[in-house]
């Protein structure tokens, strides 16, 4: 439905020098924009960018631009929609005039509200499910035929504008009724309000059809939230390293790995020892699961207690931080006016050289505030990293002792198991076992050797199971303890950092002022 613009230029793809010169033209053209032209731009300070009519076949190099909000990449040849999901902050998306086909690419964009796809070759709206802000939707002139893939636009529950006139759809005579009726809460049509008699119209027309809709929907609903609830529940376990410990999850695992197992439950009795080894097993861990439970709950106290304790004293030195300040310029409010004014050069020199102590005074006192700080902080930090180490080494002592009892099960039924299977074979070289085996299972008594190793076998994948989940909570729990206290003695360090450099630039402003005083020069002769 589109035509290539630009037919006789060559192509273009989206470069740095593209994107310079653009940021140049759209930004300040008086003094403010020769410096920054000068010193050039950041493009992450960027709000608004225009790319329109320049050709561009290919969307790419966008990434730096994470503050961009509003983005017109209108009349131009492009054919797919890509790399934009950088641009996380996009609230204005214009696409329009293009020769683009399929929706795709935005799900990254979900703050995005207004999106113009007008004027290009799609022929299905889709894969927008993530944009639920958006409000104006703009989709006209393009190849939607299909009238019931309007009704994919009723998960957007703040569309208010749609546009879609130009579309083969728009031909169908039931057109602005089906999207009345569909679509309650949209305000504004192809660029036209939809009125009270239109929607009163259409719904008498599309009740049951829409009823029968709710009710899908209903259950949809439910049905996702009981599977949100579910994901939410697994990542609160995860969290605690003890997911899917609650049940027999770990059990069926280590069977569900074992080529042996269904085999060697054929054997007399060993249906009812397996059953009996489940339920004790099960138990353990669902012992496990709840201490788990506990101890990650004390974590997370402890990492909460900590955080108002830091916060507190942050607050604390802050305030005093403020009051030094304060008293400061109260104290030498109109010092360095009274100093300009003066017109005895002794008595100048002698209010700066006071002017300029009480400067370096100031300087110290935030300094030595900041240090006292630092040294309560480091004391902080340091209870804290012992508290969470122990946290953490109780919790493995516990869980090895409790994962230490899986094993004992698993060898005590290993060794049932190997008897049975020994007391079969000794009844079938006698000719005194009479019961009908699968023949892959009778394979496995041709000798003593045979058997033996395929229950061994199927012990070492059990214990095998055991260990790596063992080996994942403990590695998970030091890691989140190593991680955490990492971050928190790279955030004071920050902290820190940050704090010096603000009172360095503070102490630097206050000297500016005194350096920048104009003083009189004495005249000769008086």
């Amino acid at each position: 439905m589109t035509s290539r613009l630009y037919d006789s230029i060559e192509p273009n793809v989206i470069n740095e020098e593209m994107l310079q010169k653009a940021v140049e033209e759209q930004g300040p053209q008086e003094e403010a924009g020769q410096l920054a032209k000068k010193e050039g731009i950041n493009f992450r300070d960027v709000k608004e960018l225009q790319l329109d009519f320049r050709n561009i076949l290919k969307i790419d190099n966008l990434w730096q631009f994470v503050n961009l909000t509003k983005l017109q990449l209108d009349n131009n040849i492009i054919e797919k929609i890509e790399a934009l999901e950088s641009l996380v902050n996009l609230v204005w998306l214009d696409l329009s005039f293009n020769n683009i086909e399929v929706i795709e690419g935005l799900e990254a964009l979900i703050k995005l509200q207004d999106l113009s796809l007008y004027n290009n070759r799609i022929s299905k709206i889709e894969n927008l499910d993530t944009l639920q802000d958006l409000q104006i939707f703009s989709i006209g002139n393009n190849n939607i035929h299909n009238l019931e893939n309007m009704i994919y636009l009723r998960k957007f529950k703040n569309l208010r504008t749609l546009n879609l006139s130009g579309n083969p759809v728009c031909d169908n005579e039931q057109y602005s009724m089906f999207i009345a009726a569909y679509l309650p809460d949209l305000v504004y049509l192809d660029f036209r309000l939809l009125d009270d008699n239109m929607r009163e119209m259409a719904l008498i027309k599309y009740q049951y059809a829409i009823e029968e809709m709710k009710q899908g929907e209903a259950v949809a609903l439910a049905k996702q939230e009981e599977l949100d609830a579910a994901e939410k529940e697994v990542a609160y376990h995860r969290a605690a390293y003890v997911e899917y410990l609650n049940g027999p999850f770990l059990f069926d695992s280590m069977y569900a790995e074992d080529p042996e197992a269904s085999k060697l439950m054929y054997l007399p009795g060993v249906p009812d020892l397996v059953e009996m080894y489940k339920t004790k097993f099960v138990a353990i861990c669902e012992n496990l699961f709840e201490y788990g439970l506990k101890q990650h709950e004390r974590r997370e106290e402890e990492v909460k207690l900590f955080y108002e304790c830091l916060n507190e004293a942050l607050a604390e030195n802050q305030e005093q931080g403020a009051k030094i300040m304060q008293a400061f310029e109260e104290k030498n409010s109109g010092a360095l006016d009274v100093i300009q004014s003066l017109s005895d050069t002794q008595v100048t020199e002698l209010k700066l050289a006071e002017y300029n102590e009480e400067i370096s005074k100031l300087s110290e006192t935030l300094m030595t505030l900041e240090m006292q700080l630092v040294d309560q902080l480091e004391e902080v930090i340091k209870d804290f990293e012992r508290n969470i180490a122990d946290l953490v080494s109780i919790f493995i002592e516990n869980e090895q002792g409790l994962m230490a009892q899986c094993r004992d099960l698993e060898n005590h039924h290993h060794e049932k198991l190997l008897e049975t299977a020994i007391n079969t074979l000794e009844k079938i070289v006698k000719s005194e076992f009479e019961e009908d085996m699968p023949d892959d299972v009778r394979m496995l008594f041709v000798d003593k050797d045979t058997i033996v190793n395929a229950v061994n076998a199927s012990h070492d994948i059990h214990l095998l199971k055991i260990d790596n989940r063992e080996d994942e909570i403990i590695t998970k729990a030091n890691n989140w303890a190593s991680a955490l206290i990492e971050k928190v003695h790279k955030d004071e360090i920050h902290r820190n950092r940050s704090r010096v450099m603000e009172i360095n630039q503070y102490i630097d402003h206050l000297q500016g002022d005194v350096d920048n005083l104009d003083i009189l020069e004495p005249i000769p002769g008086f």
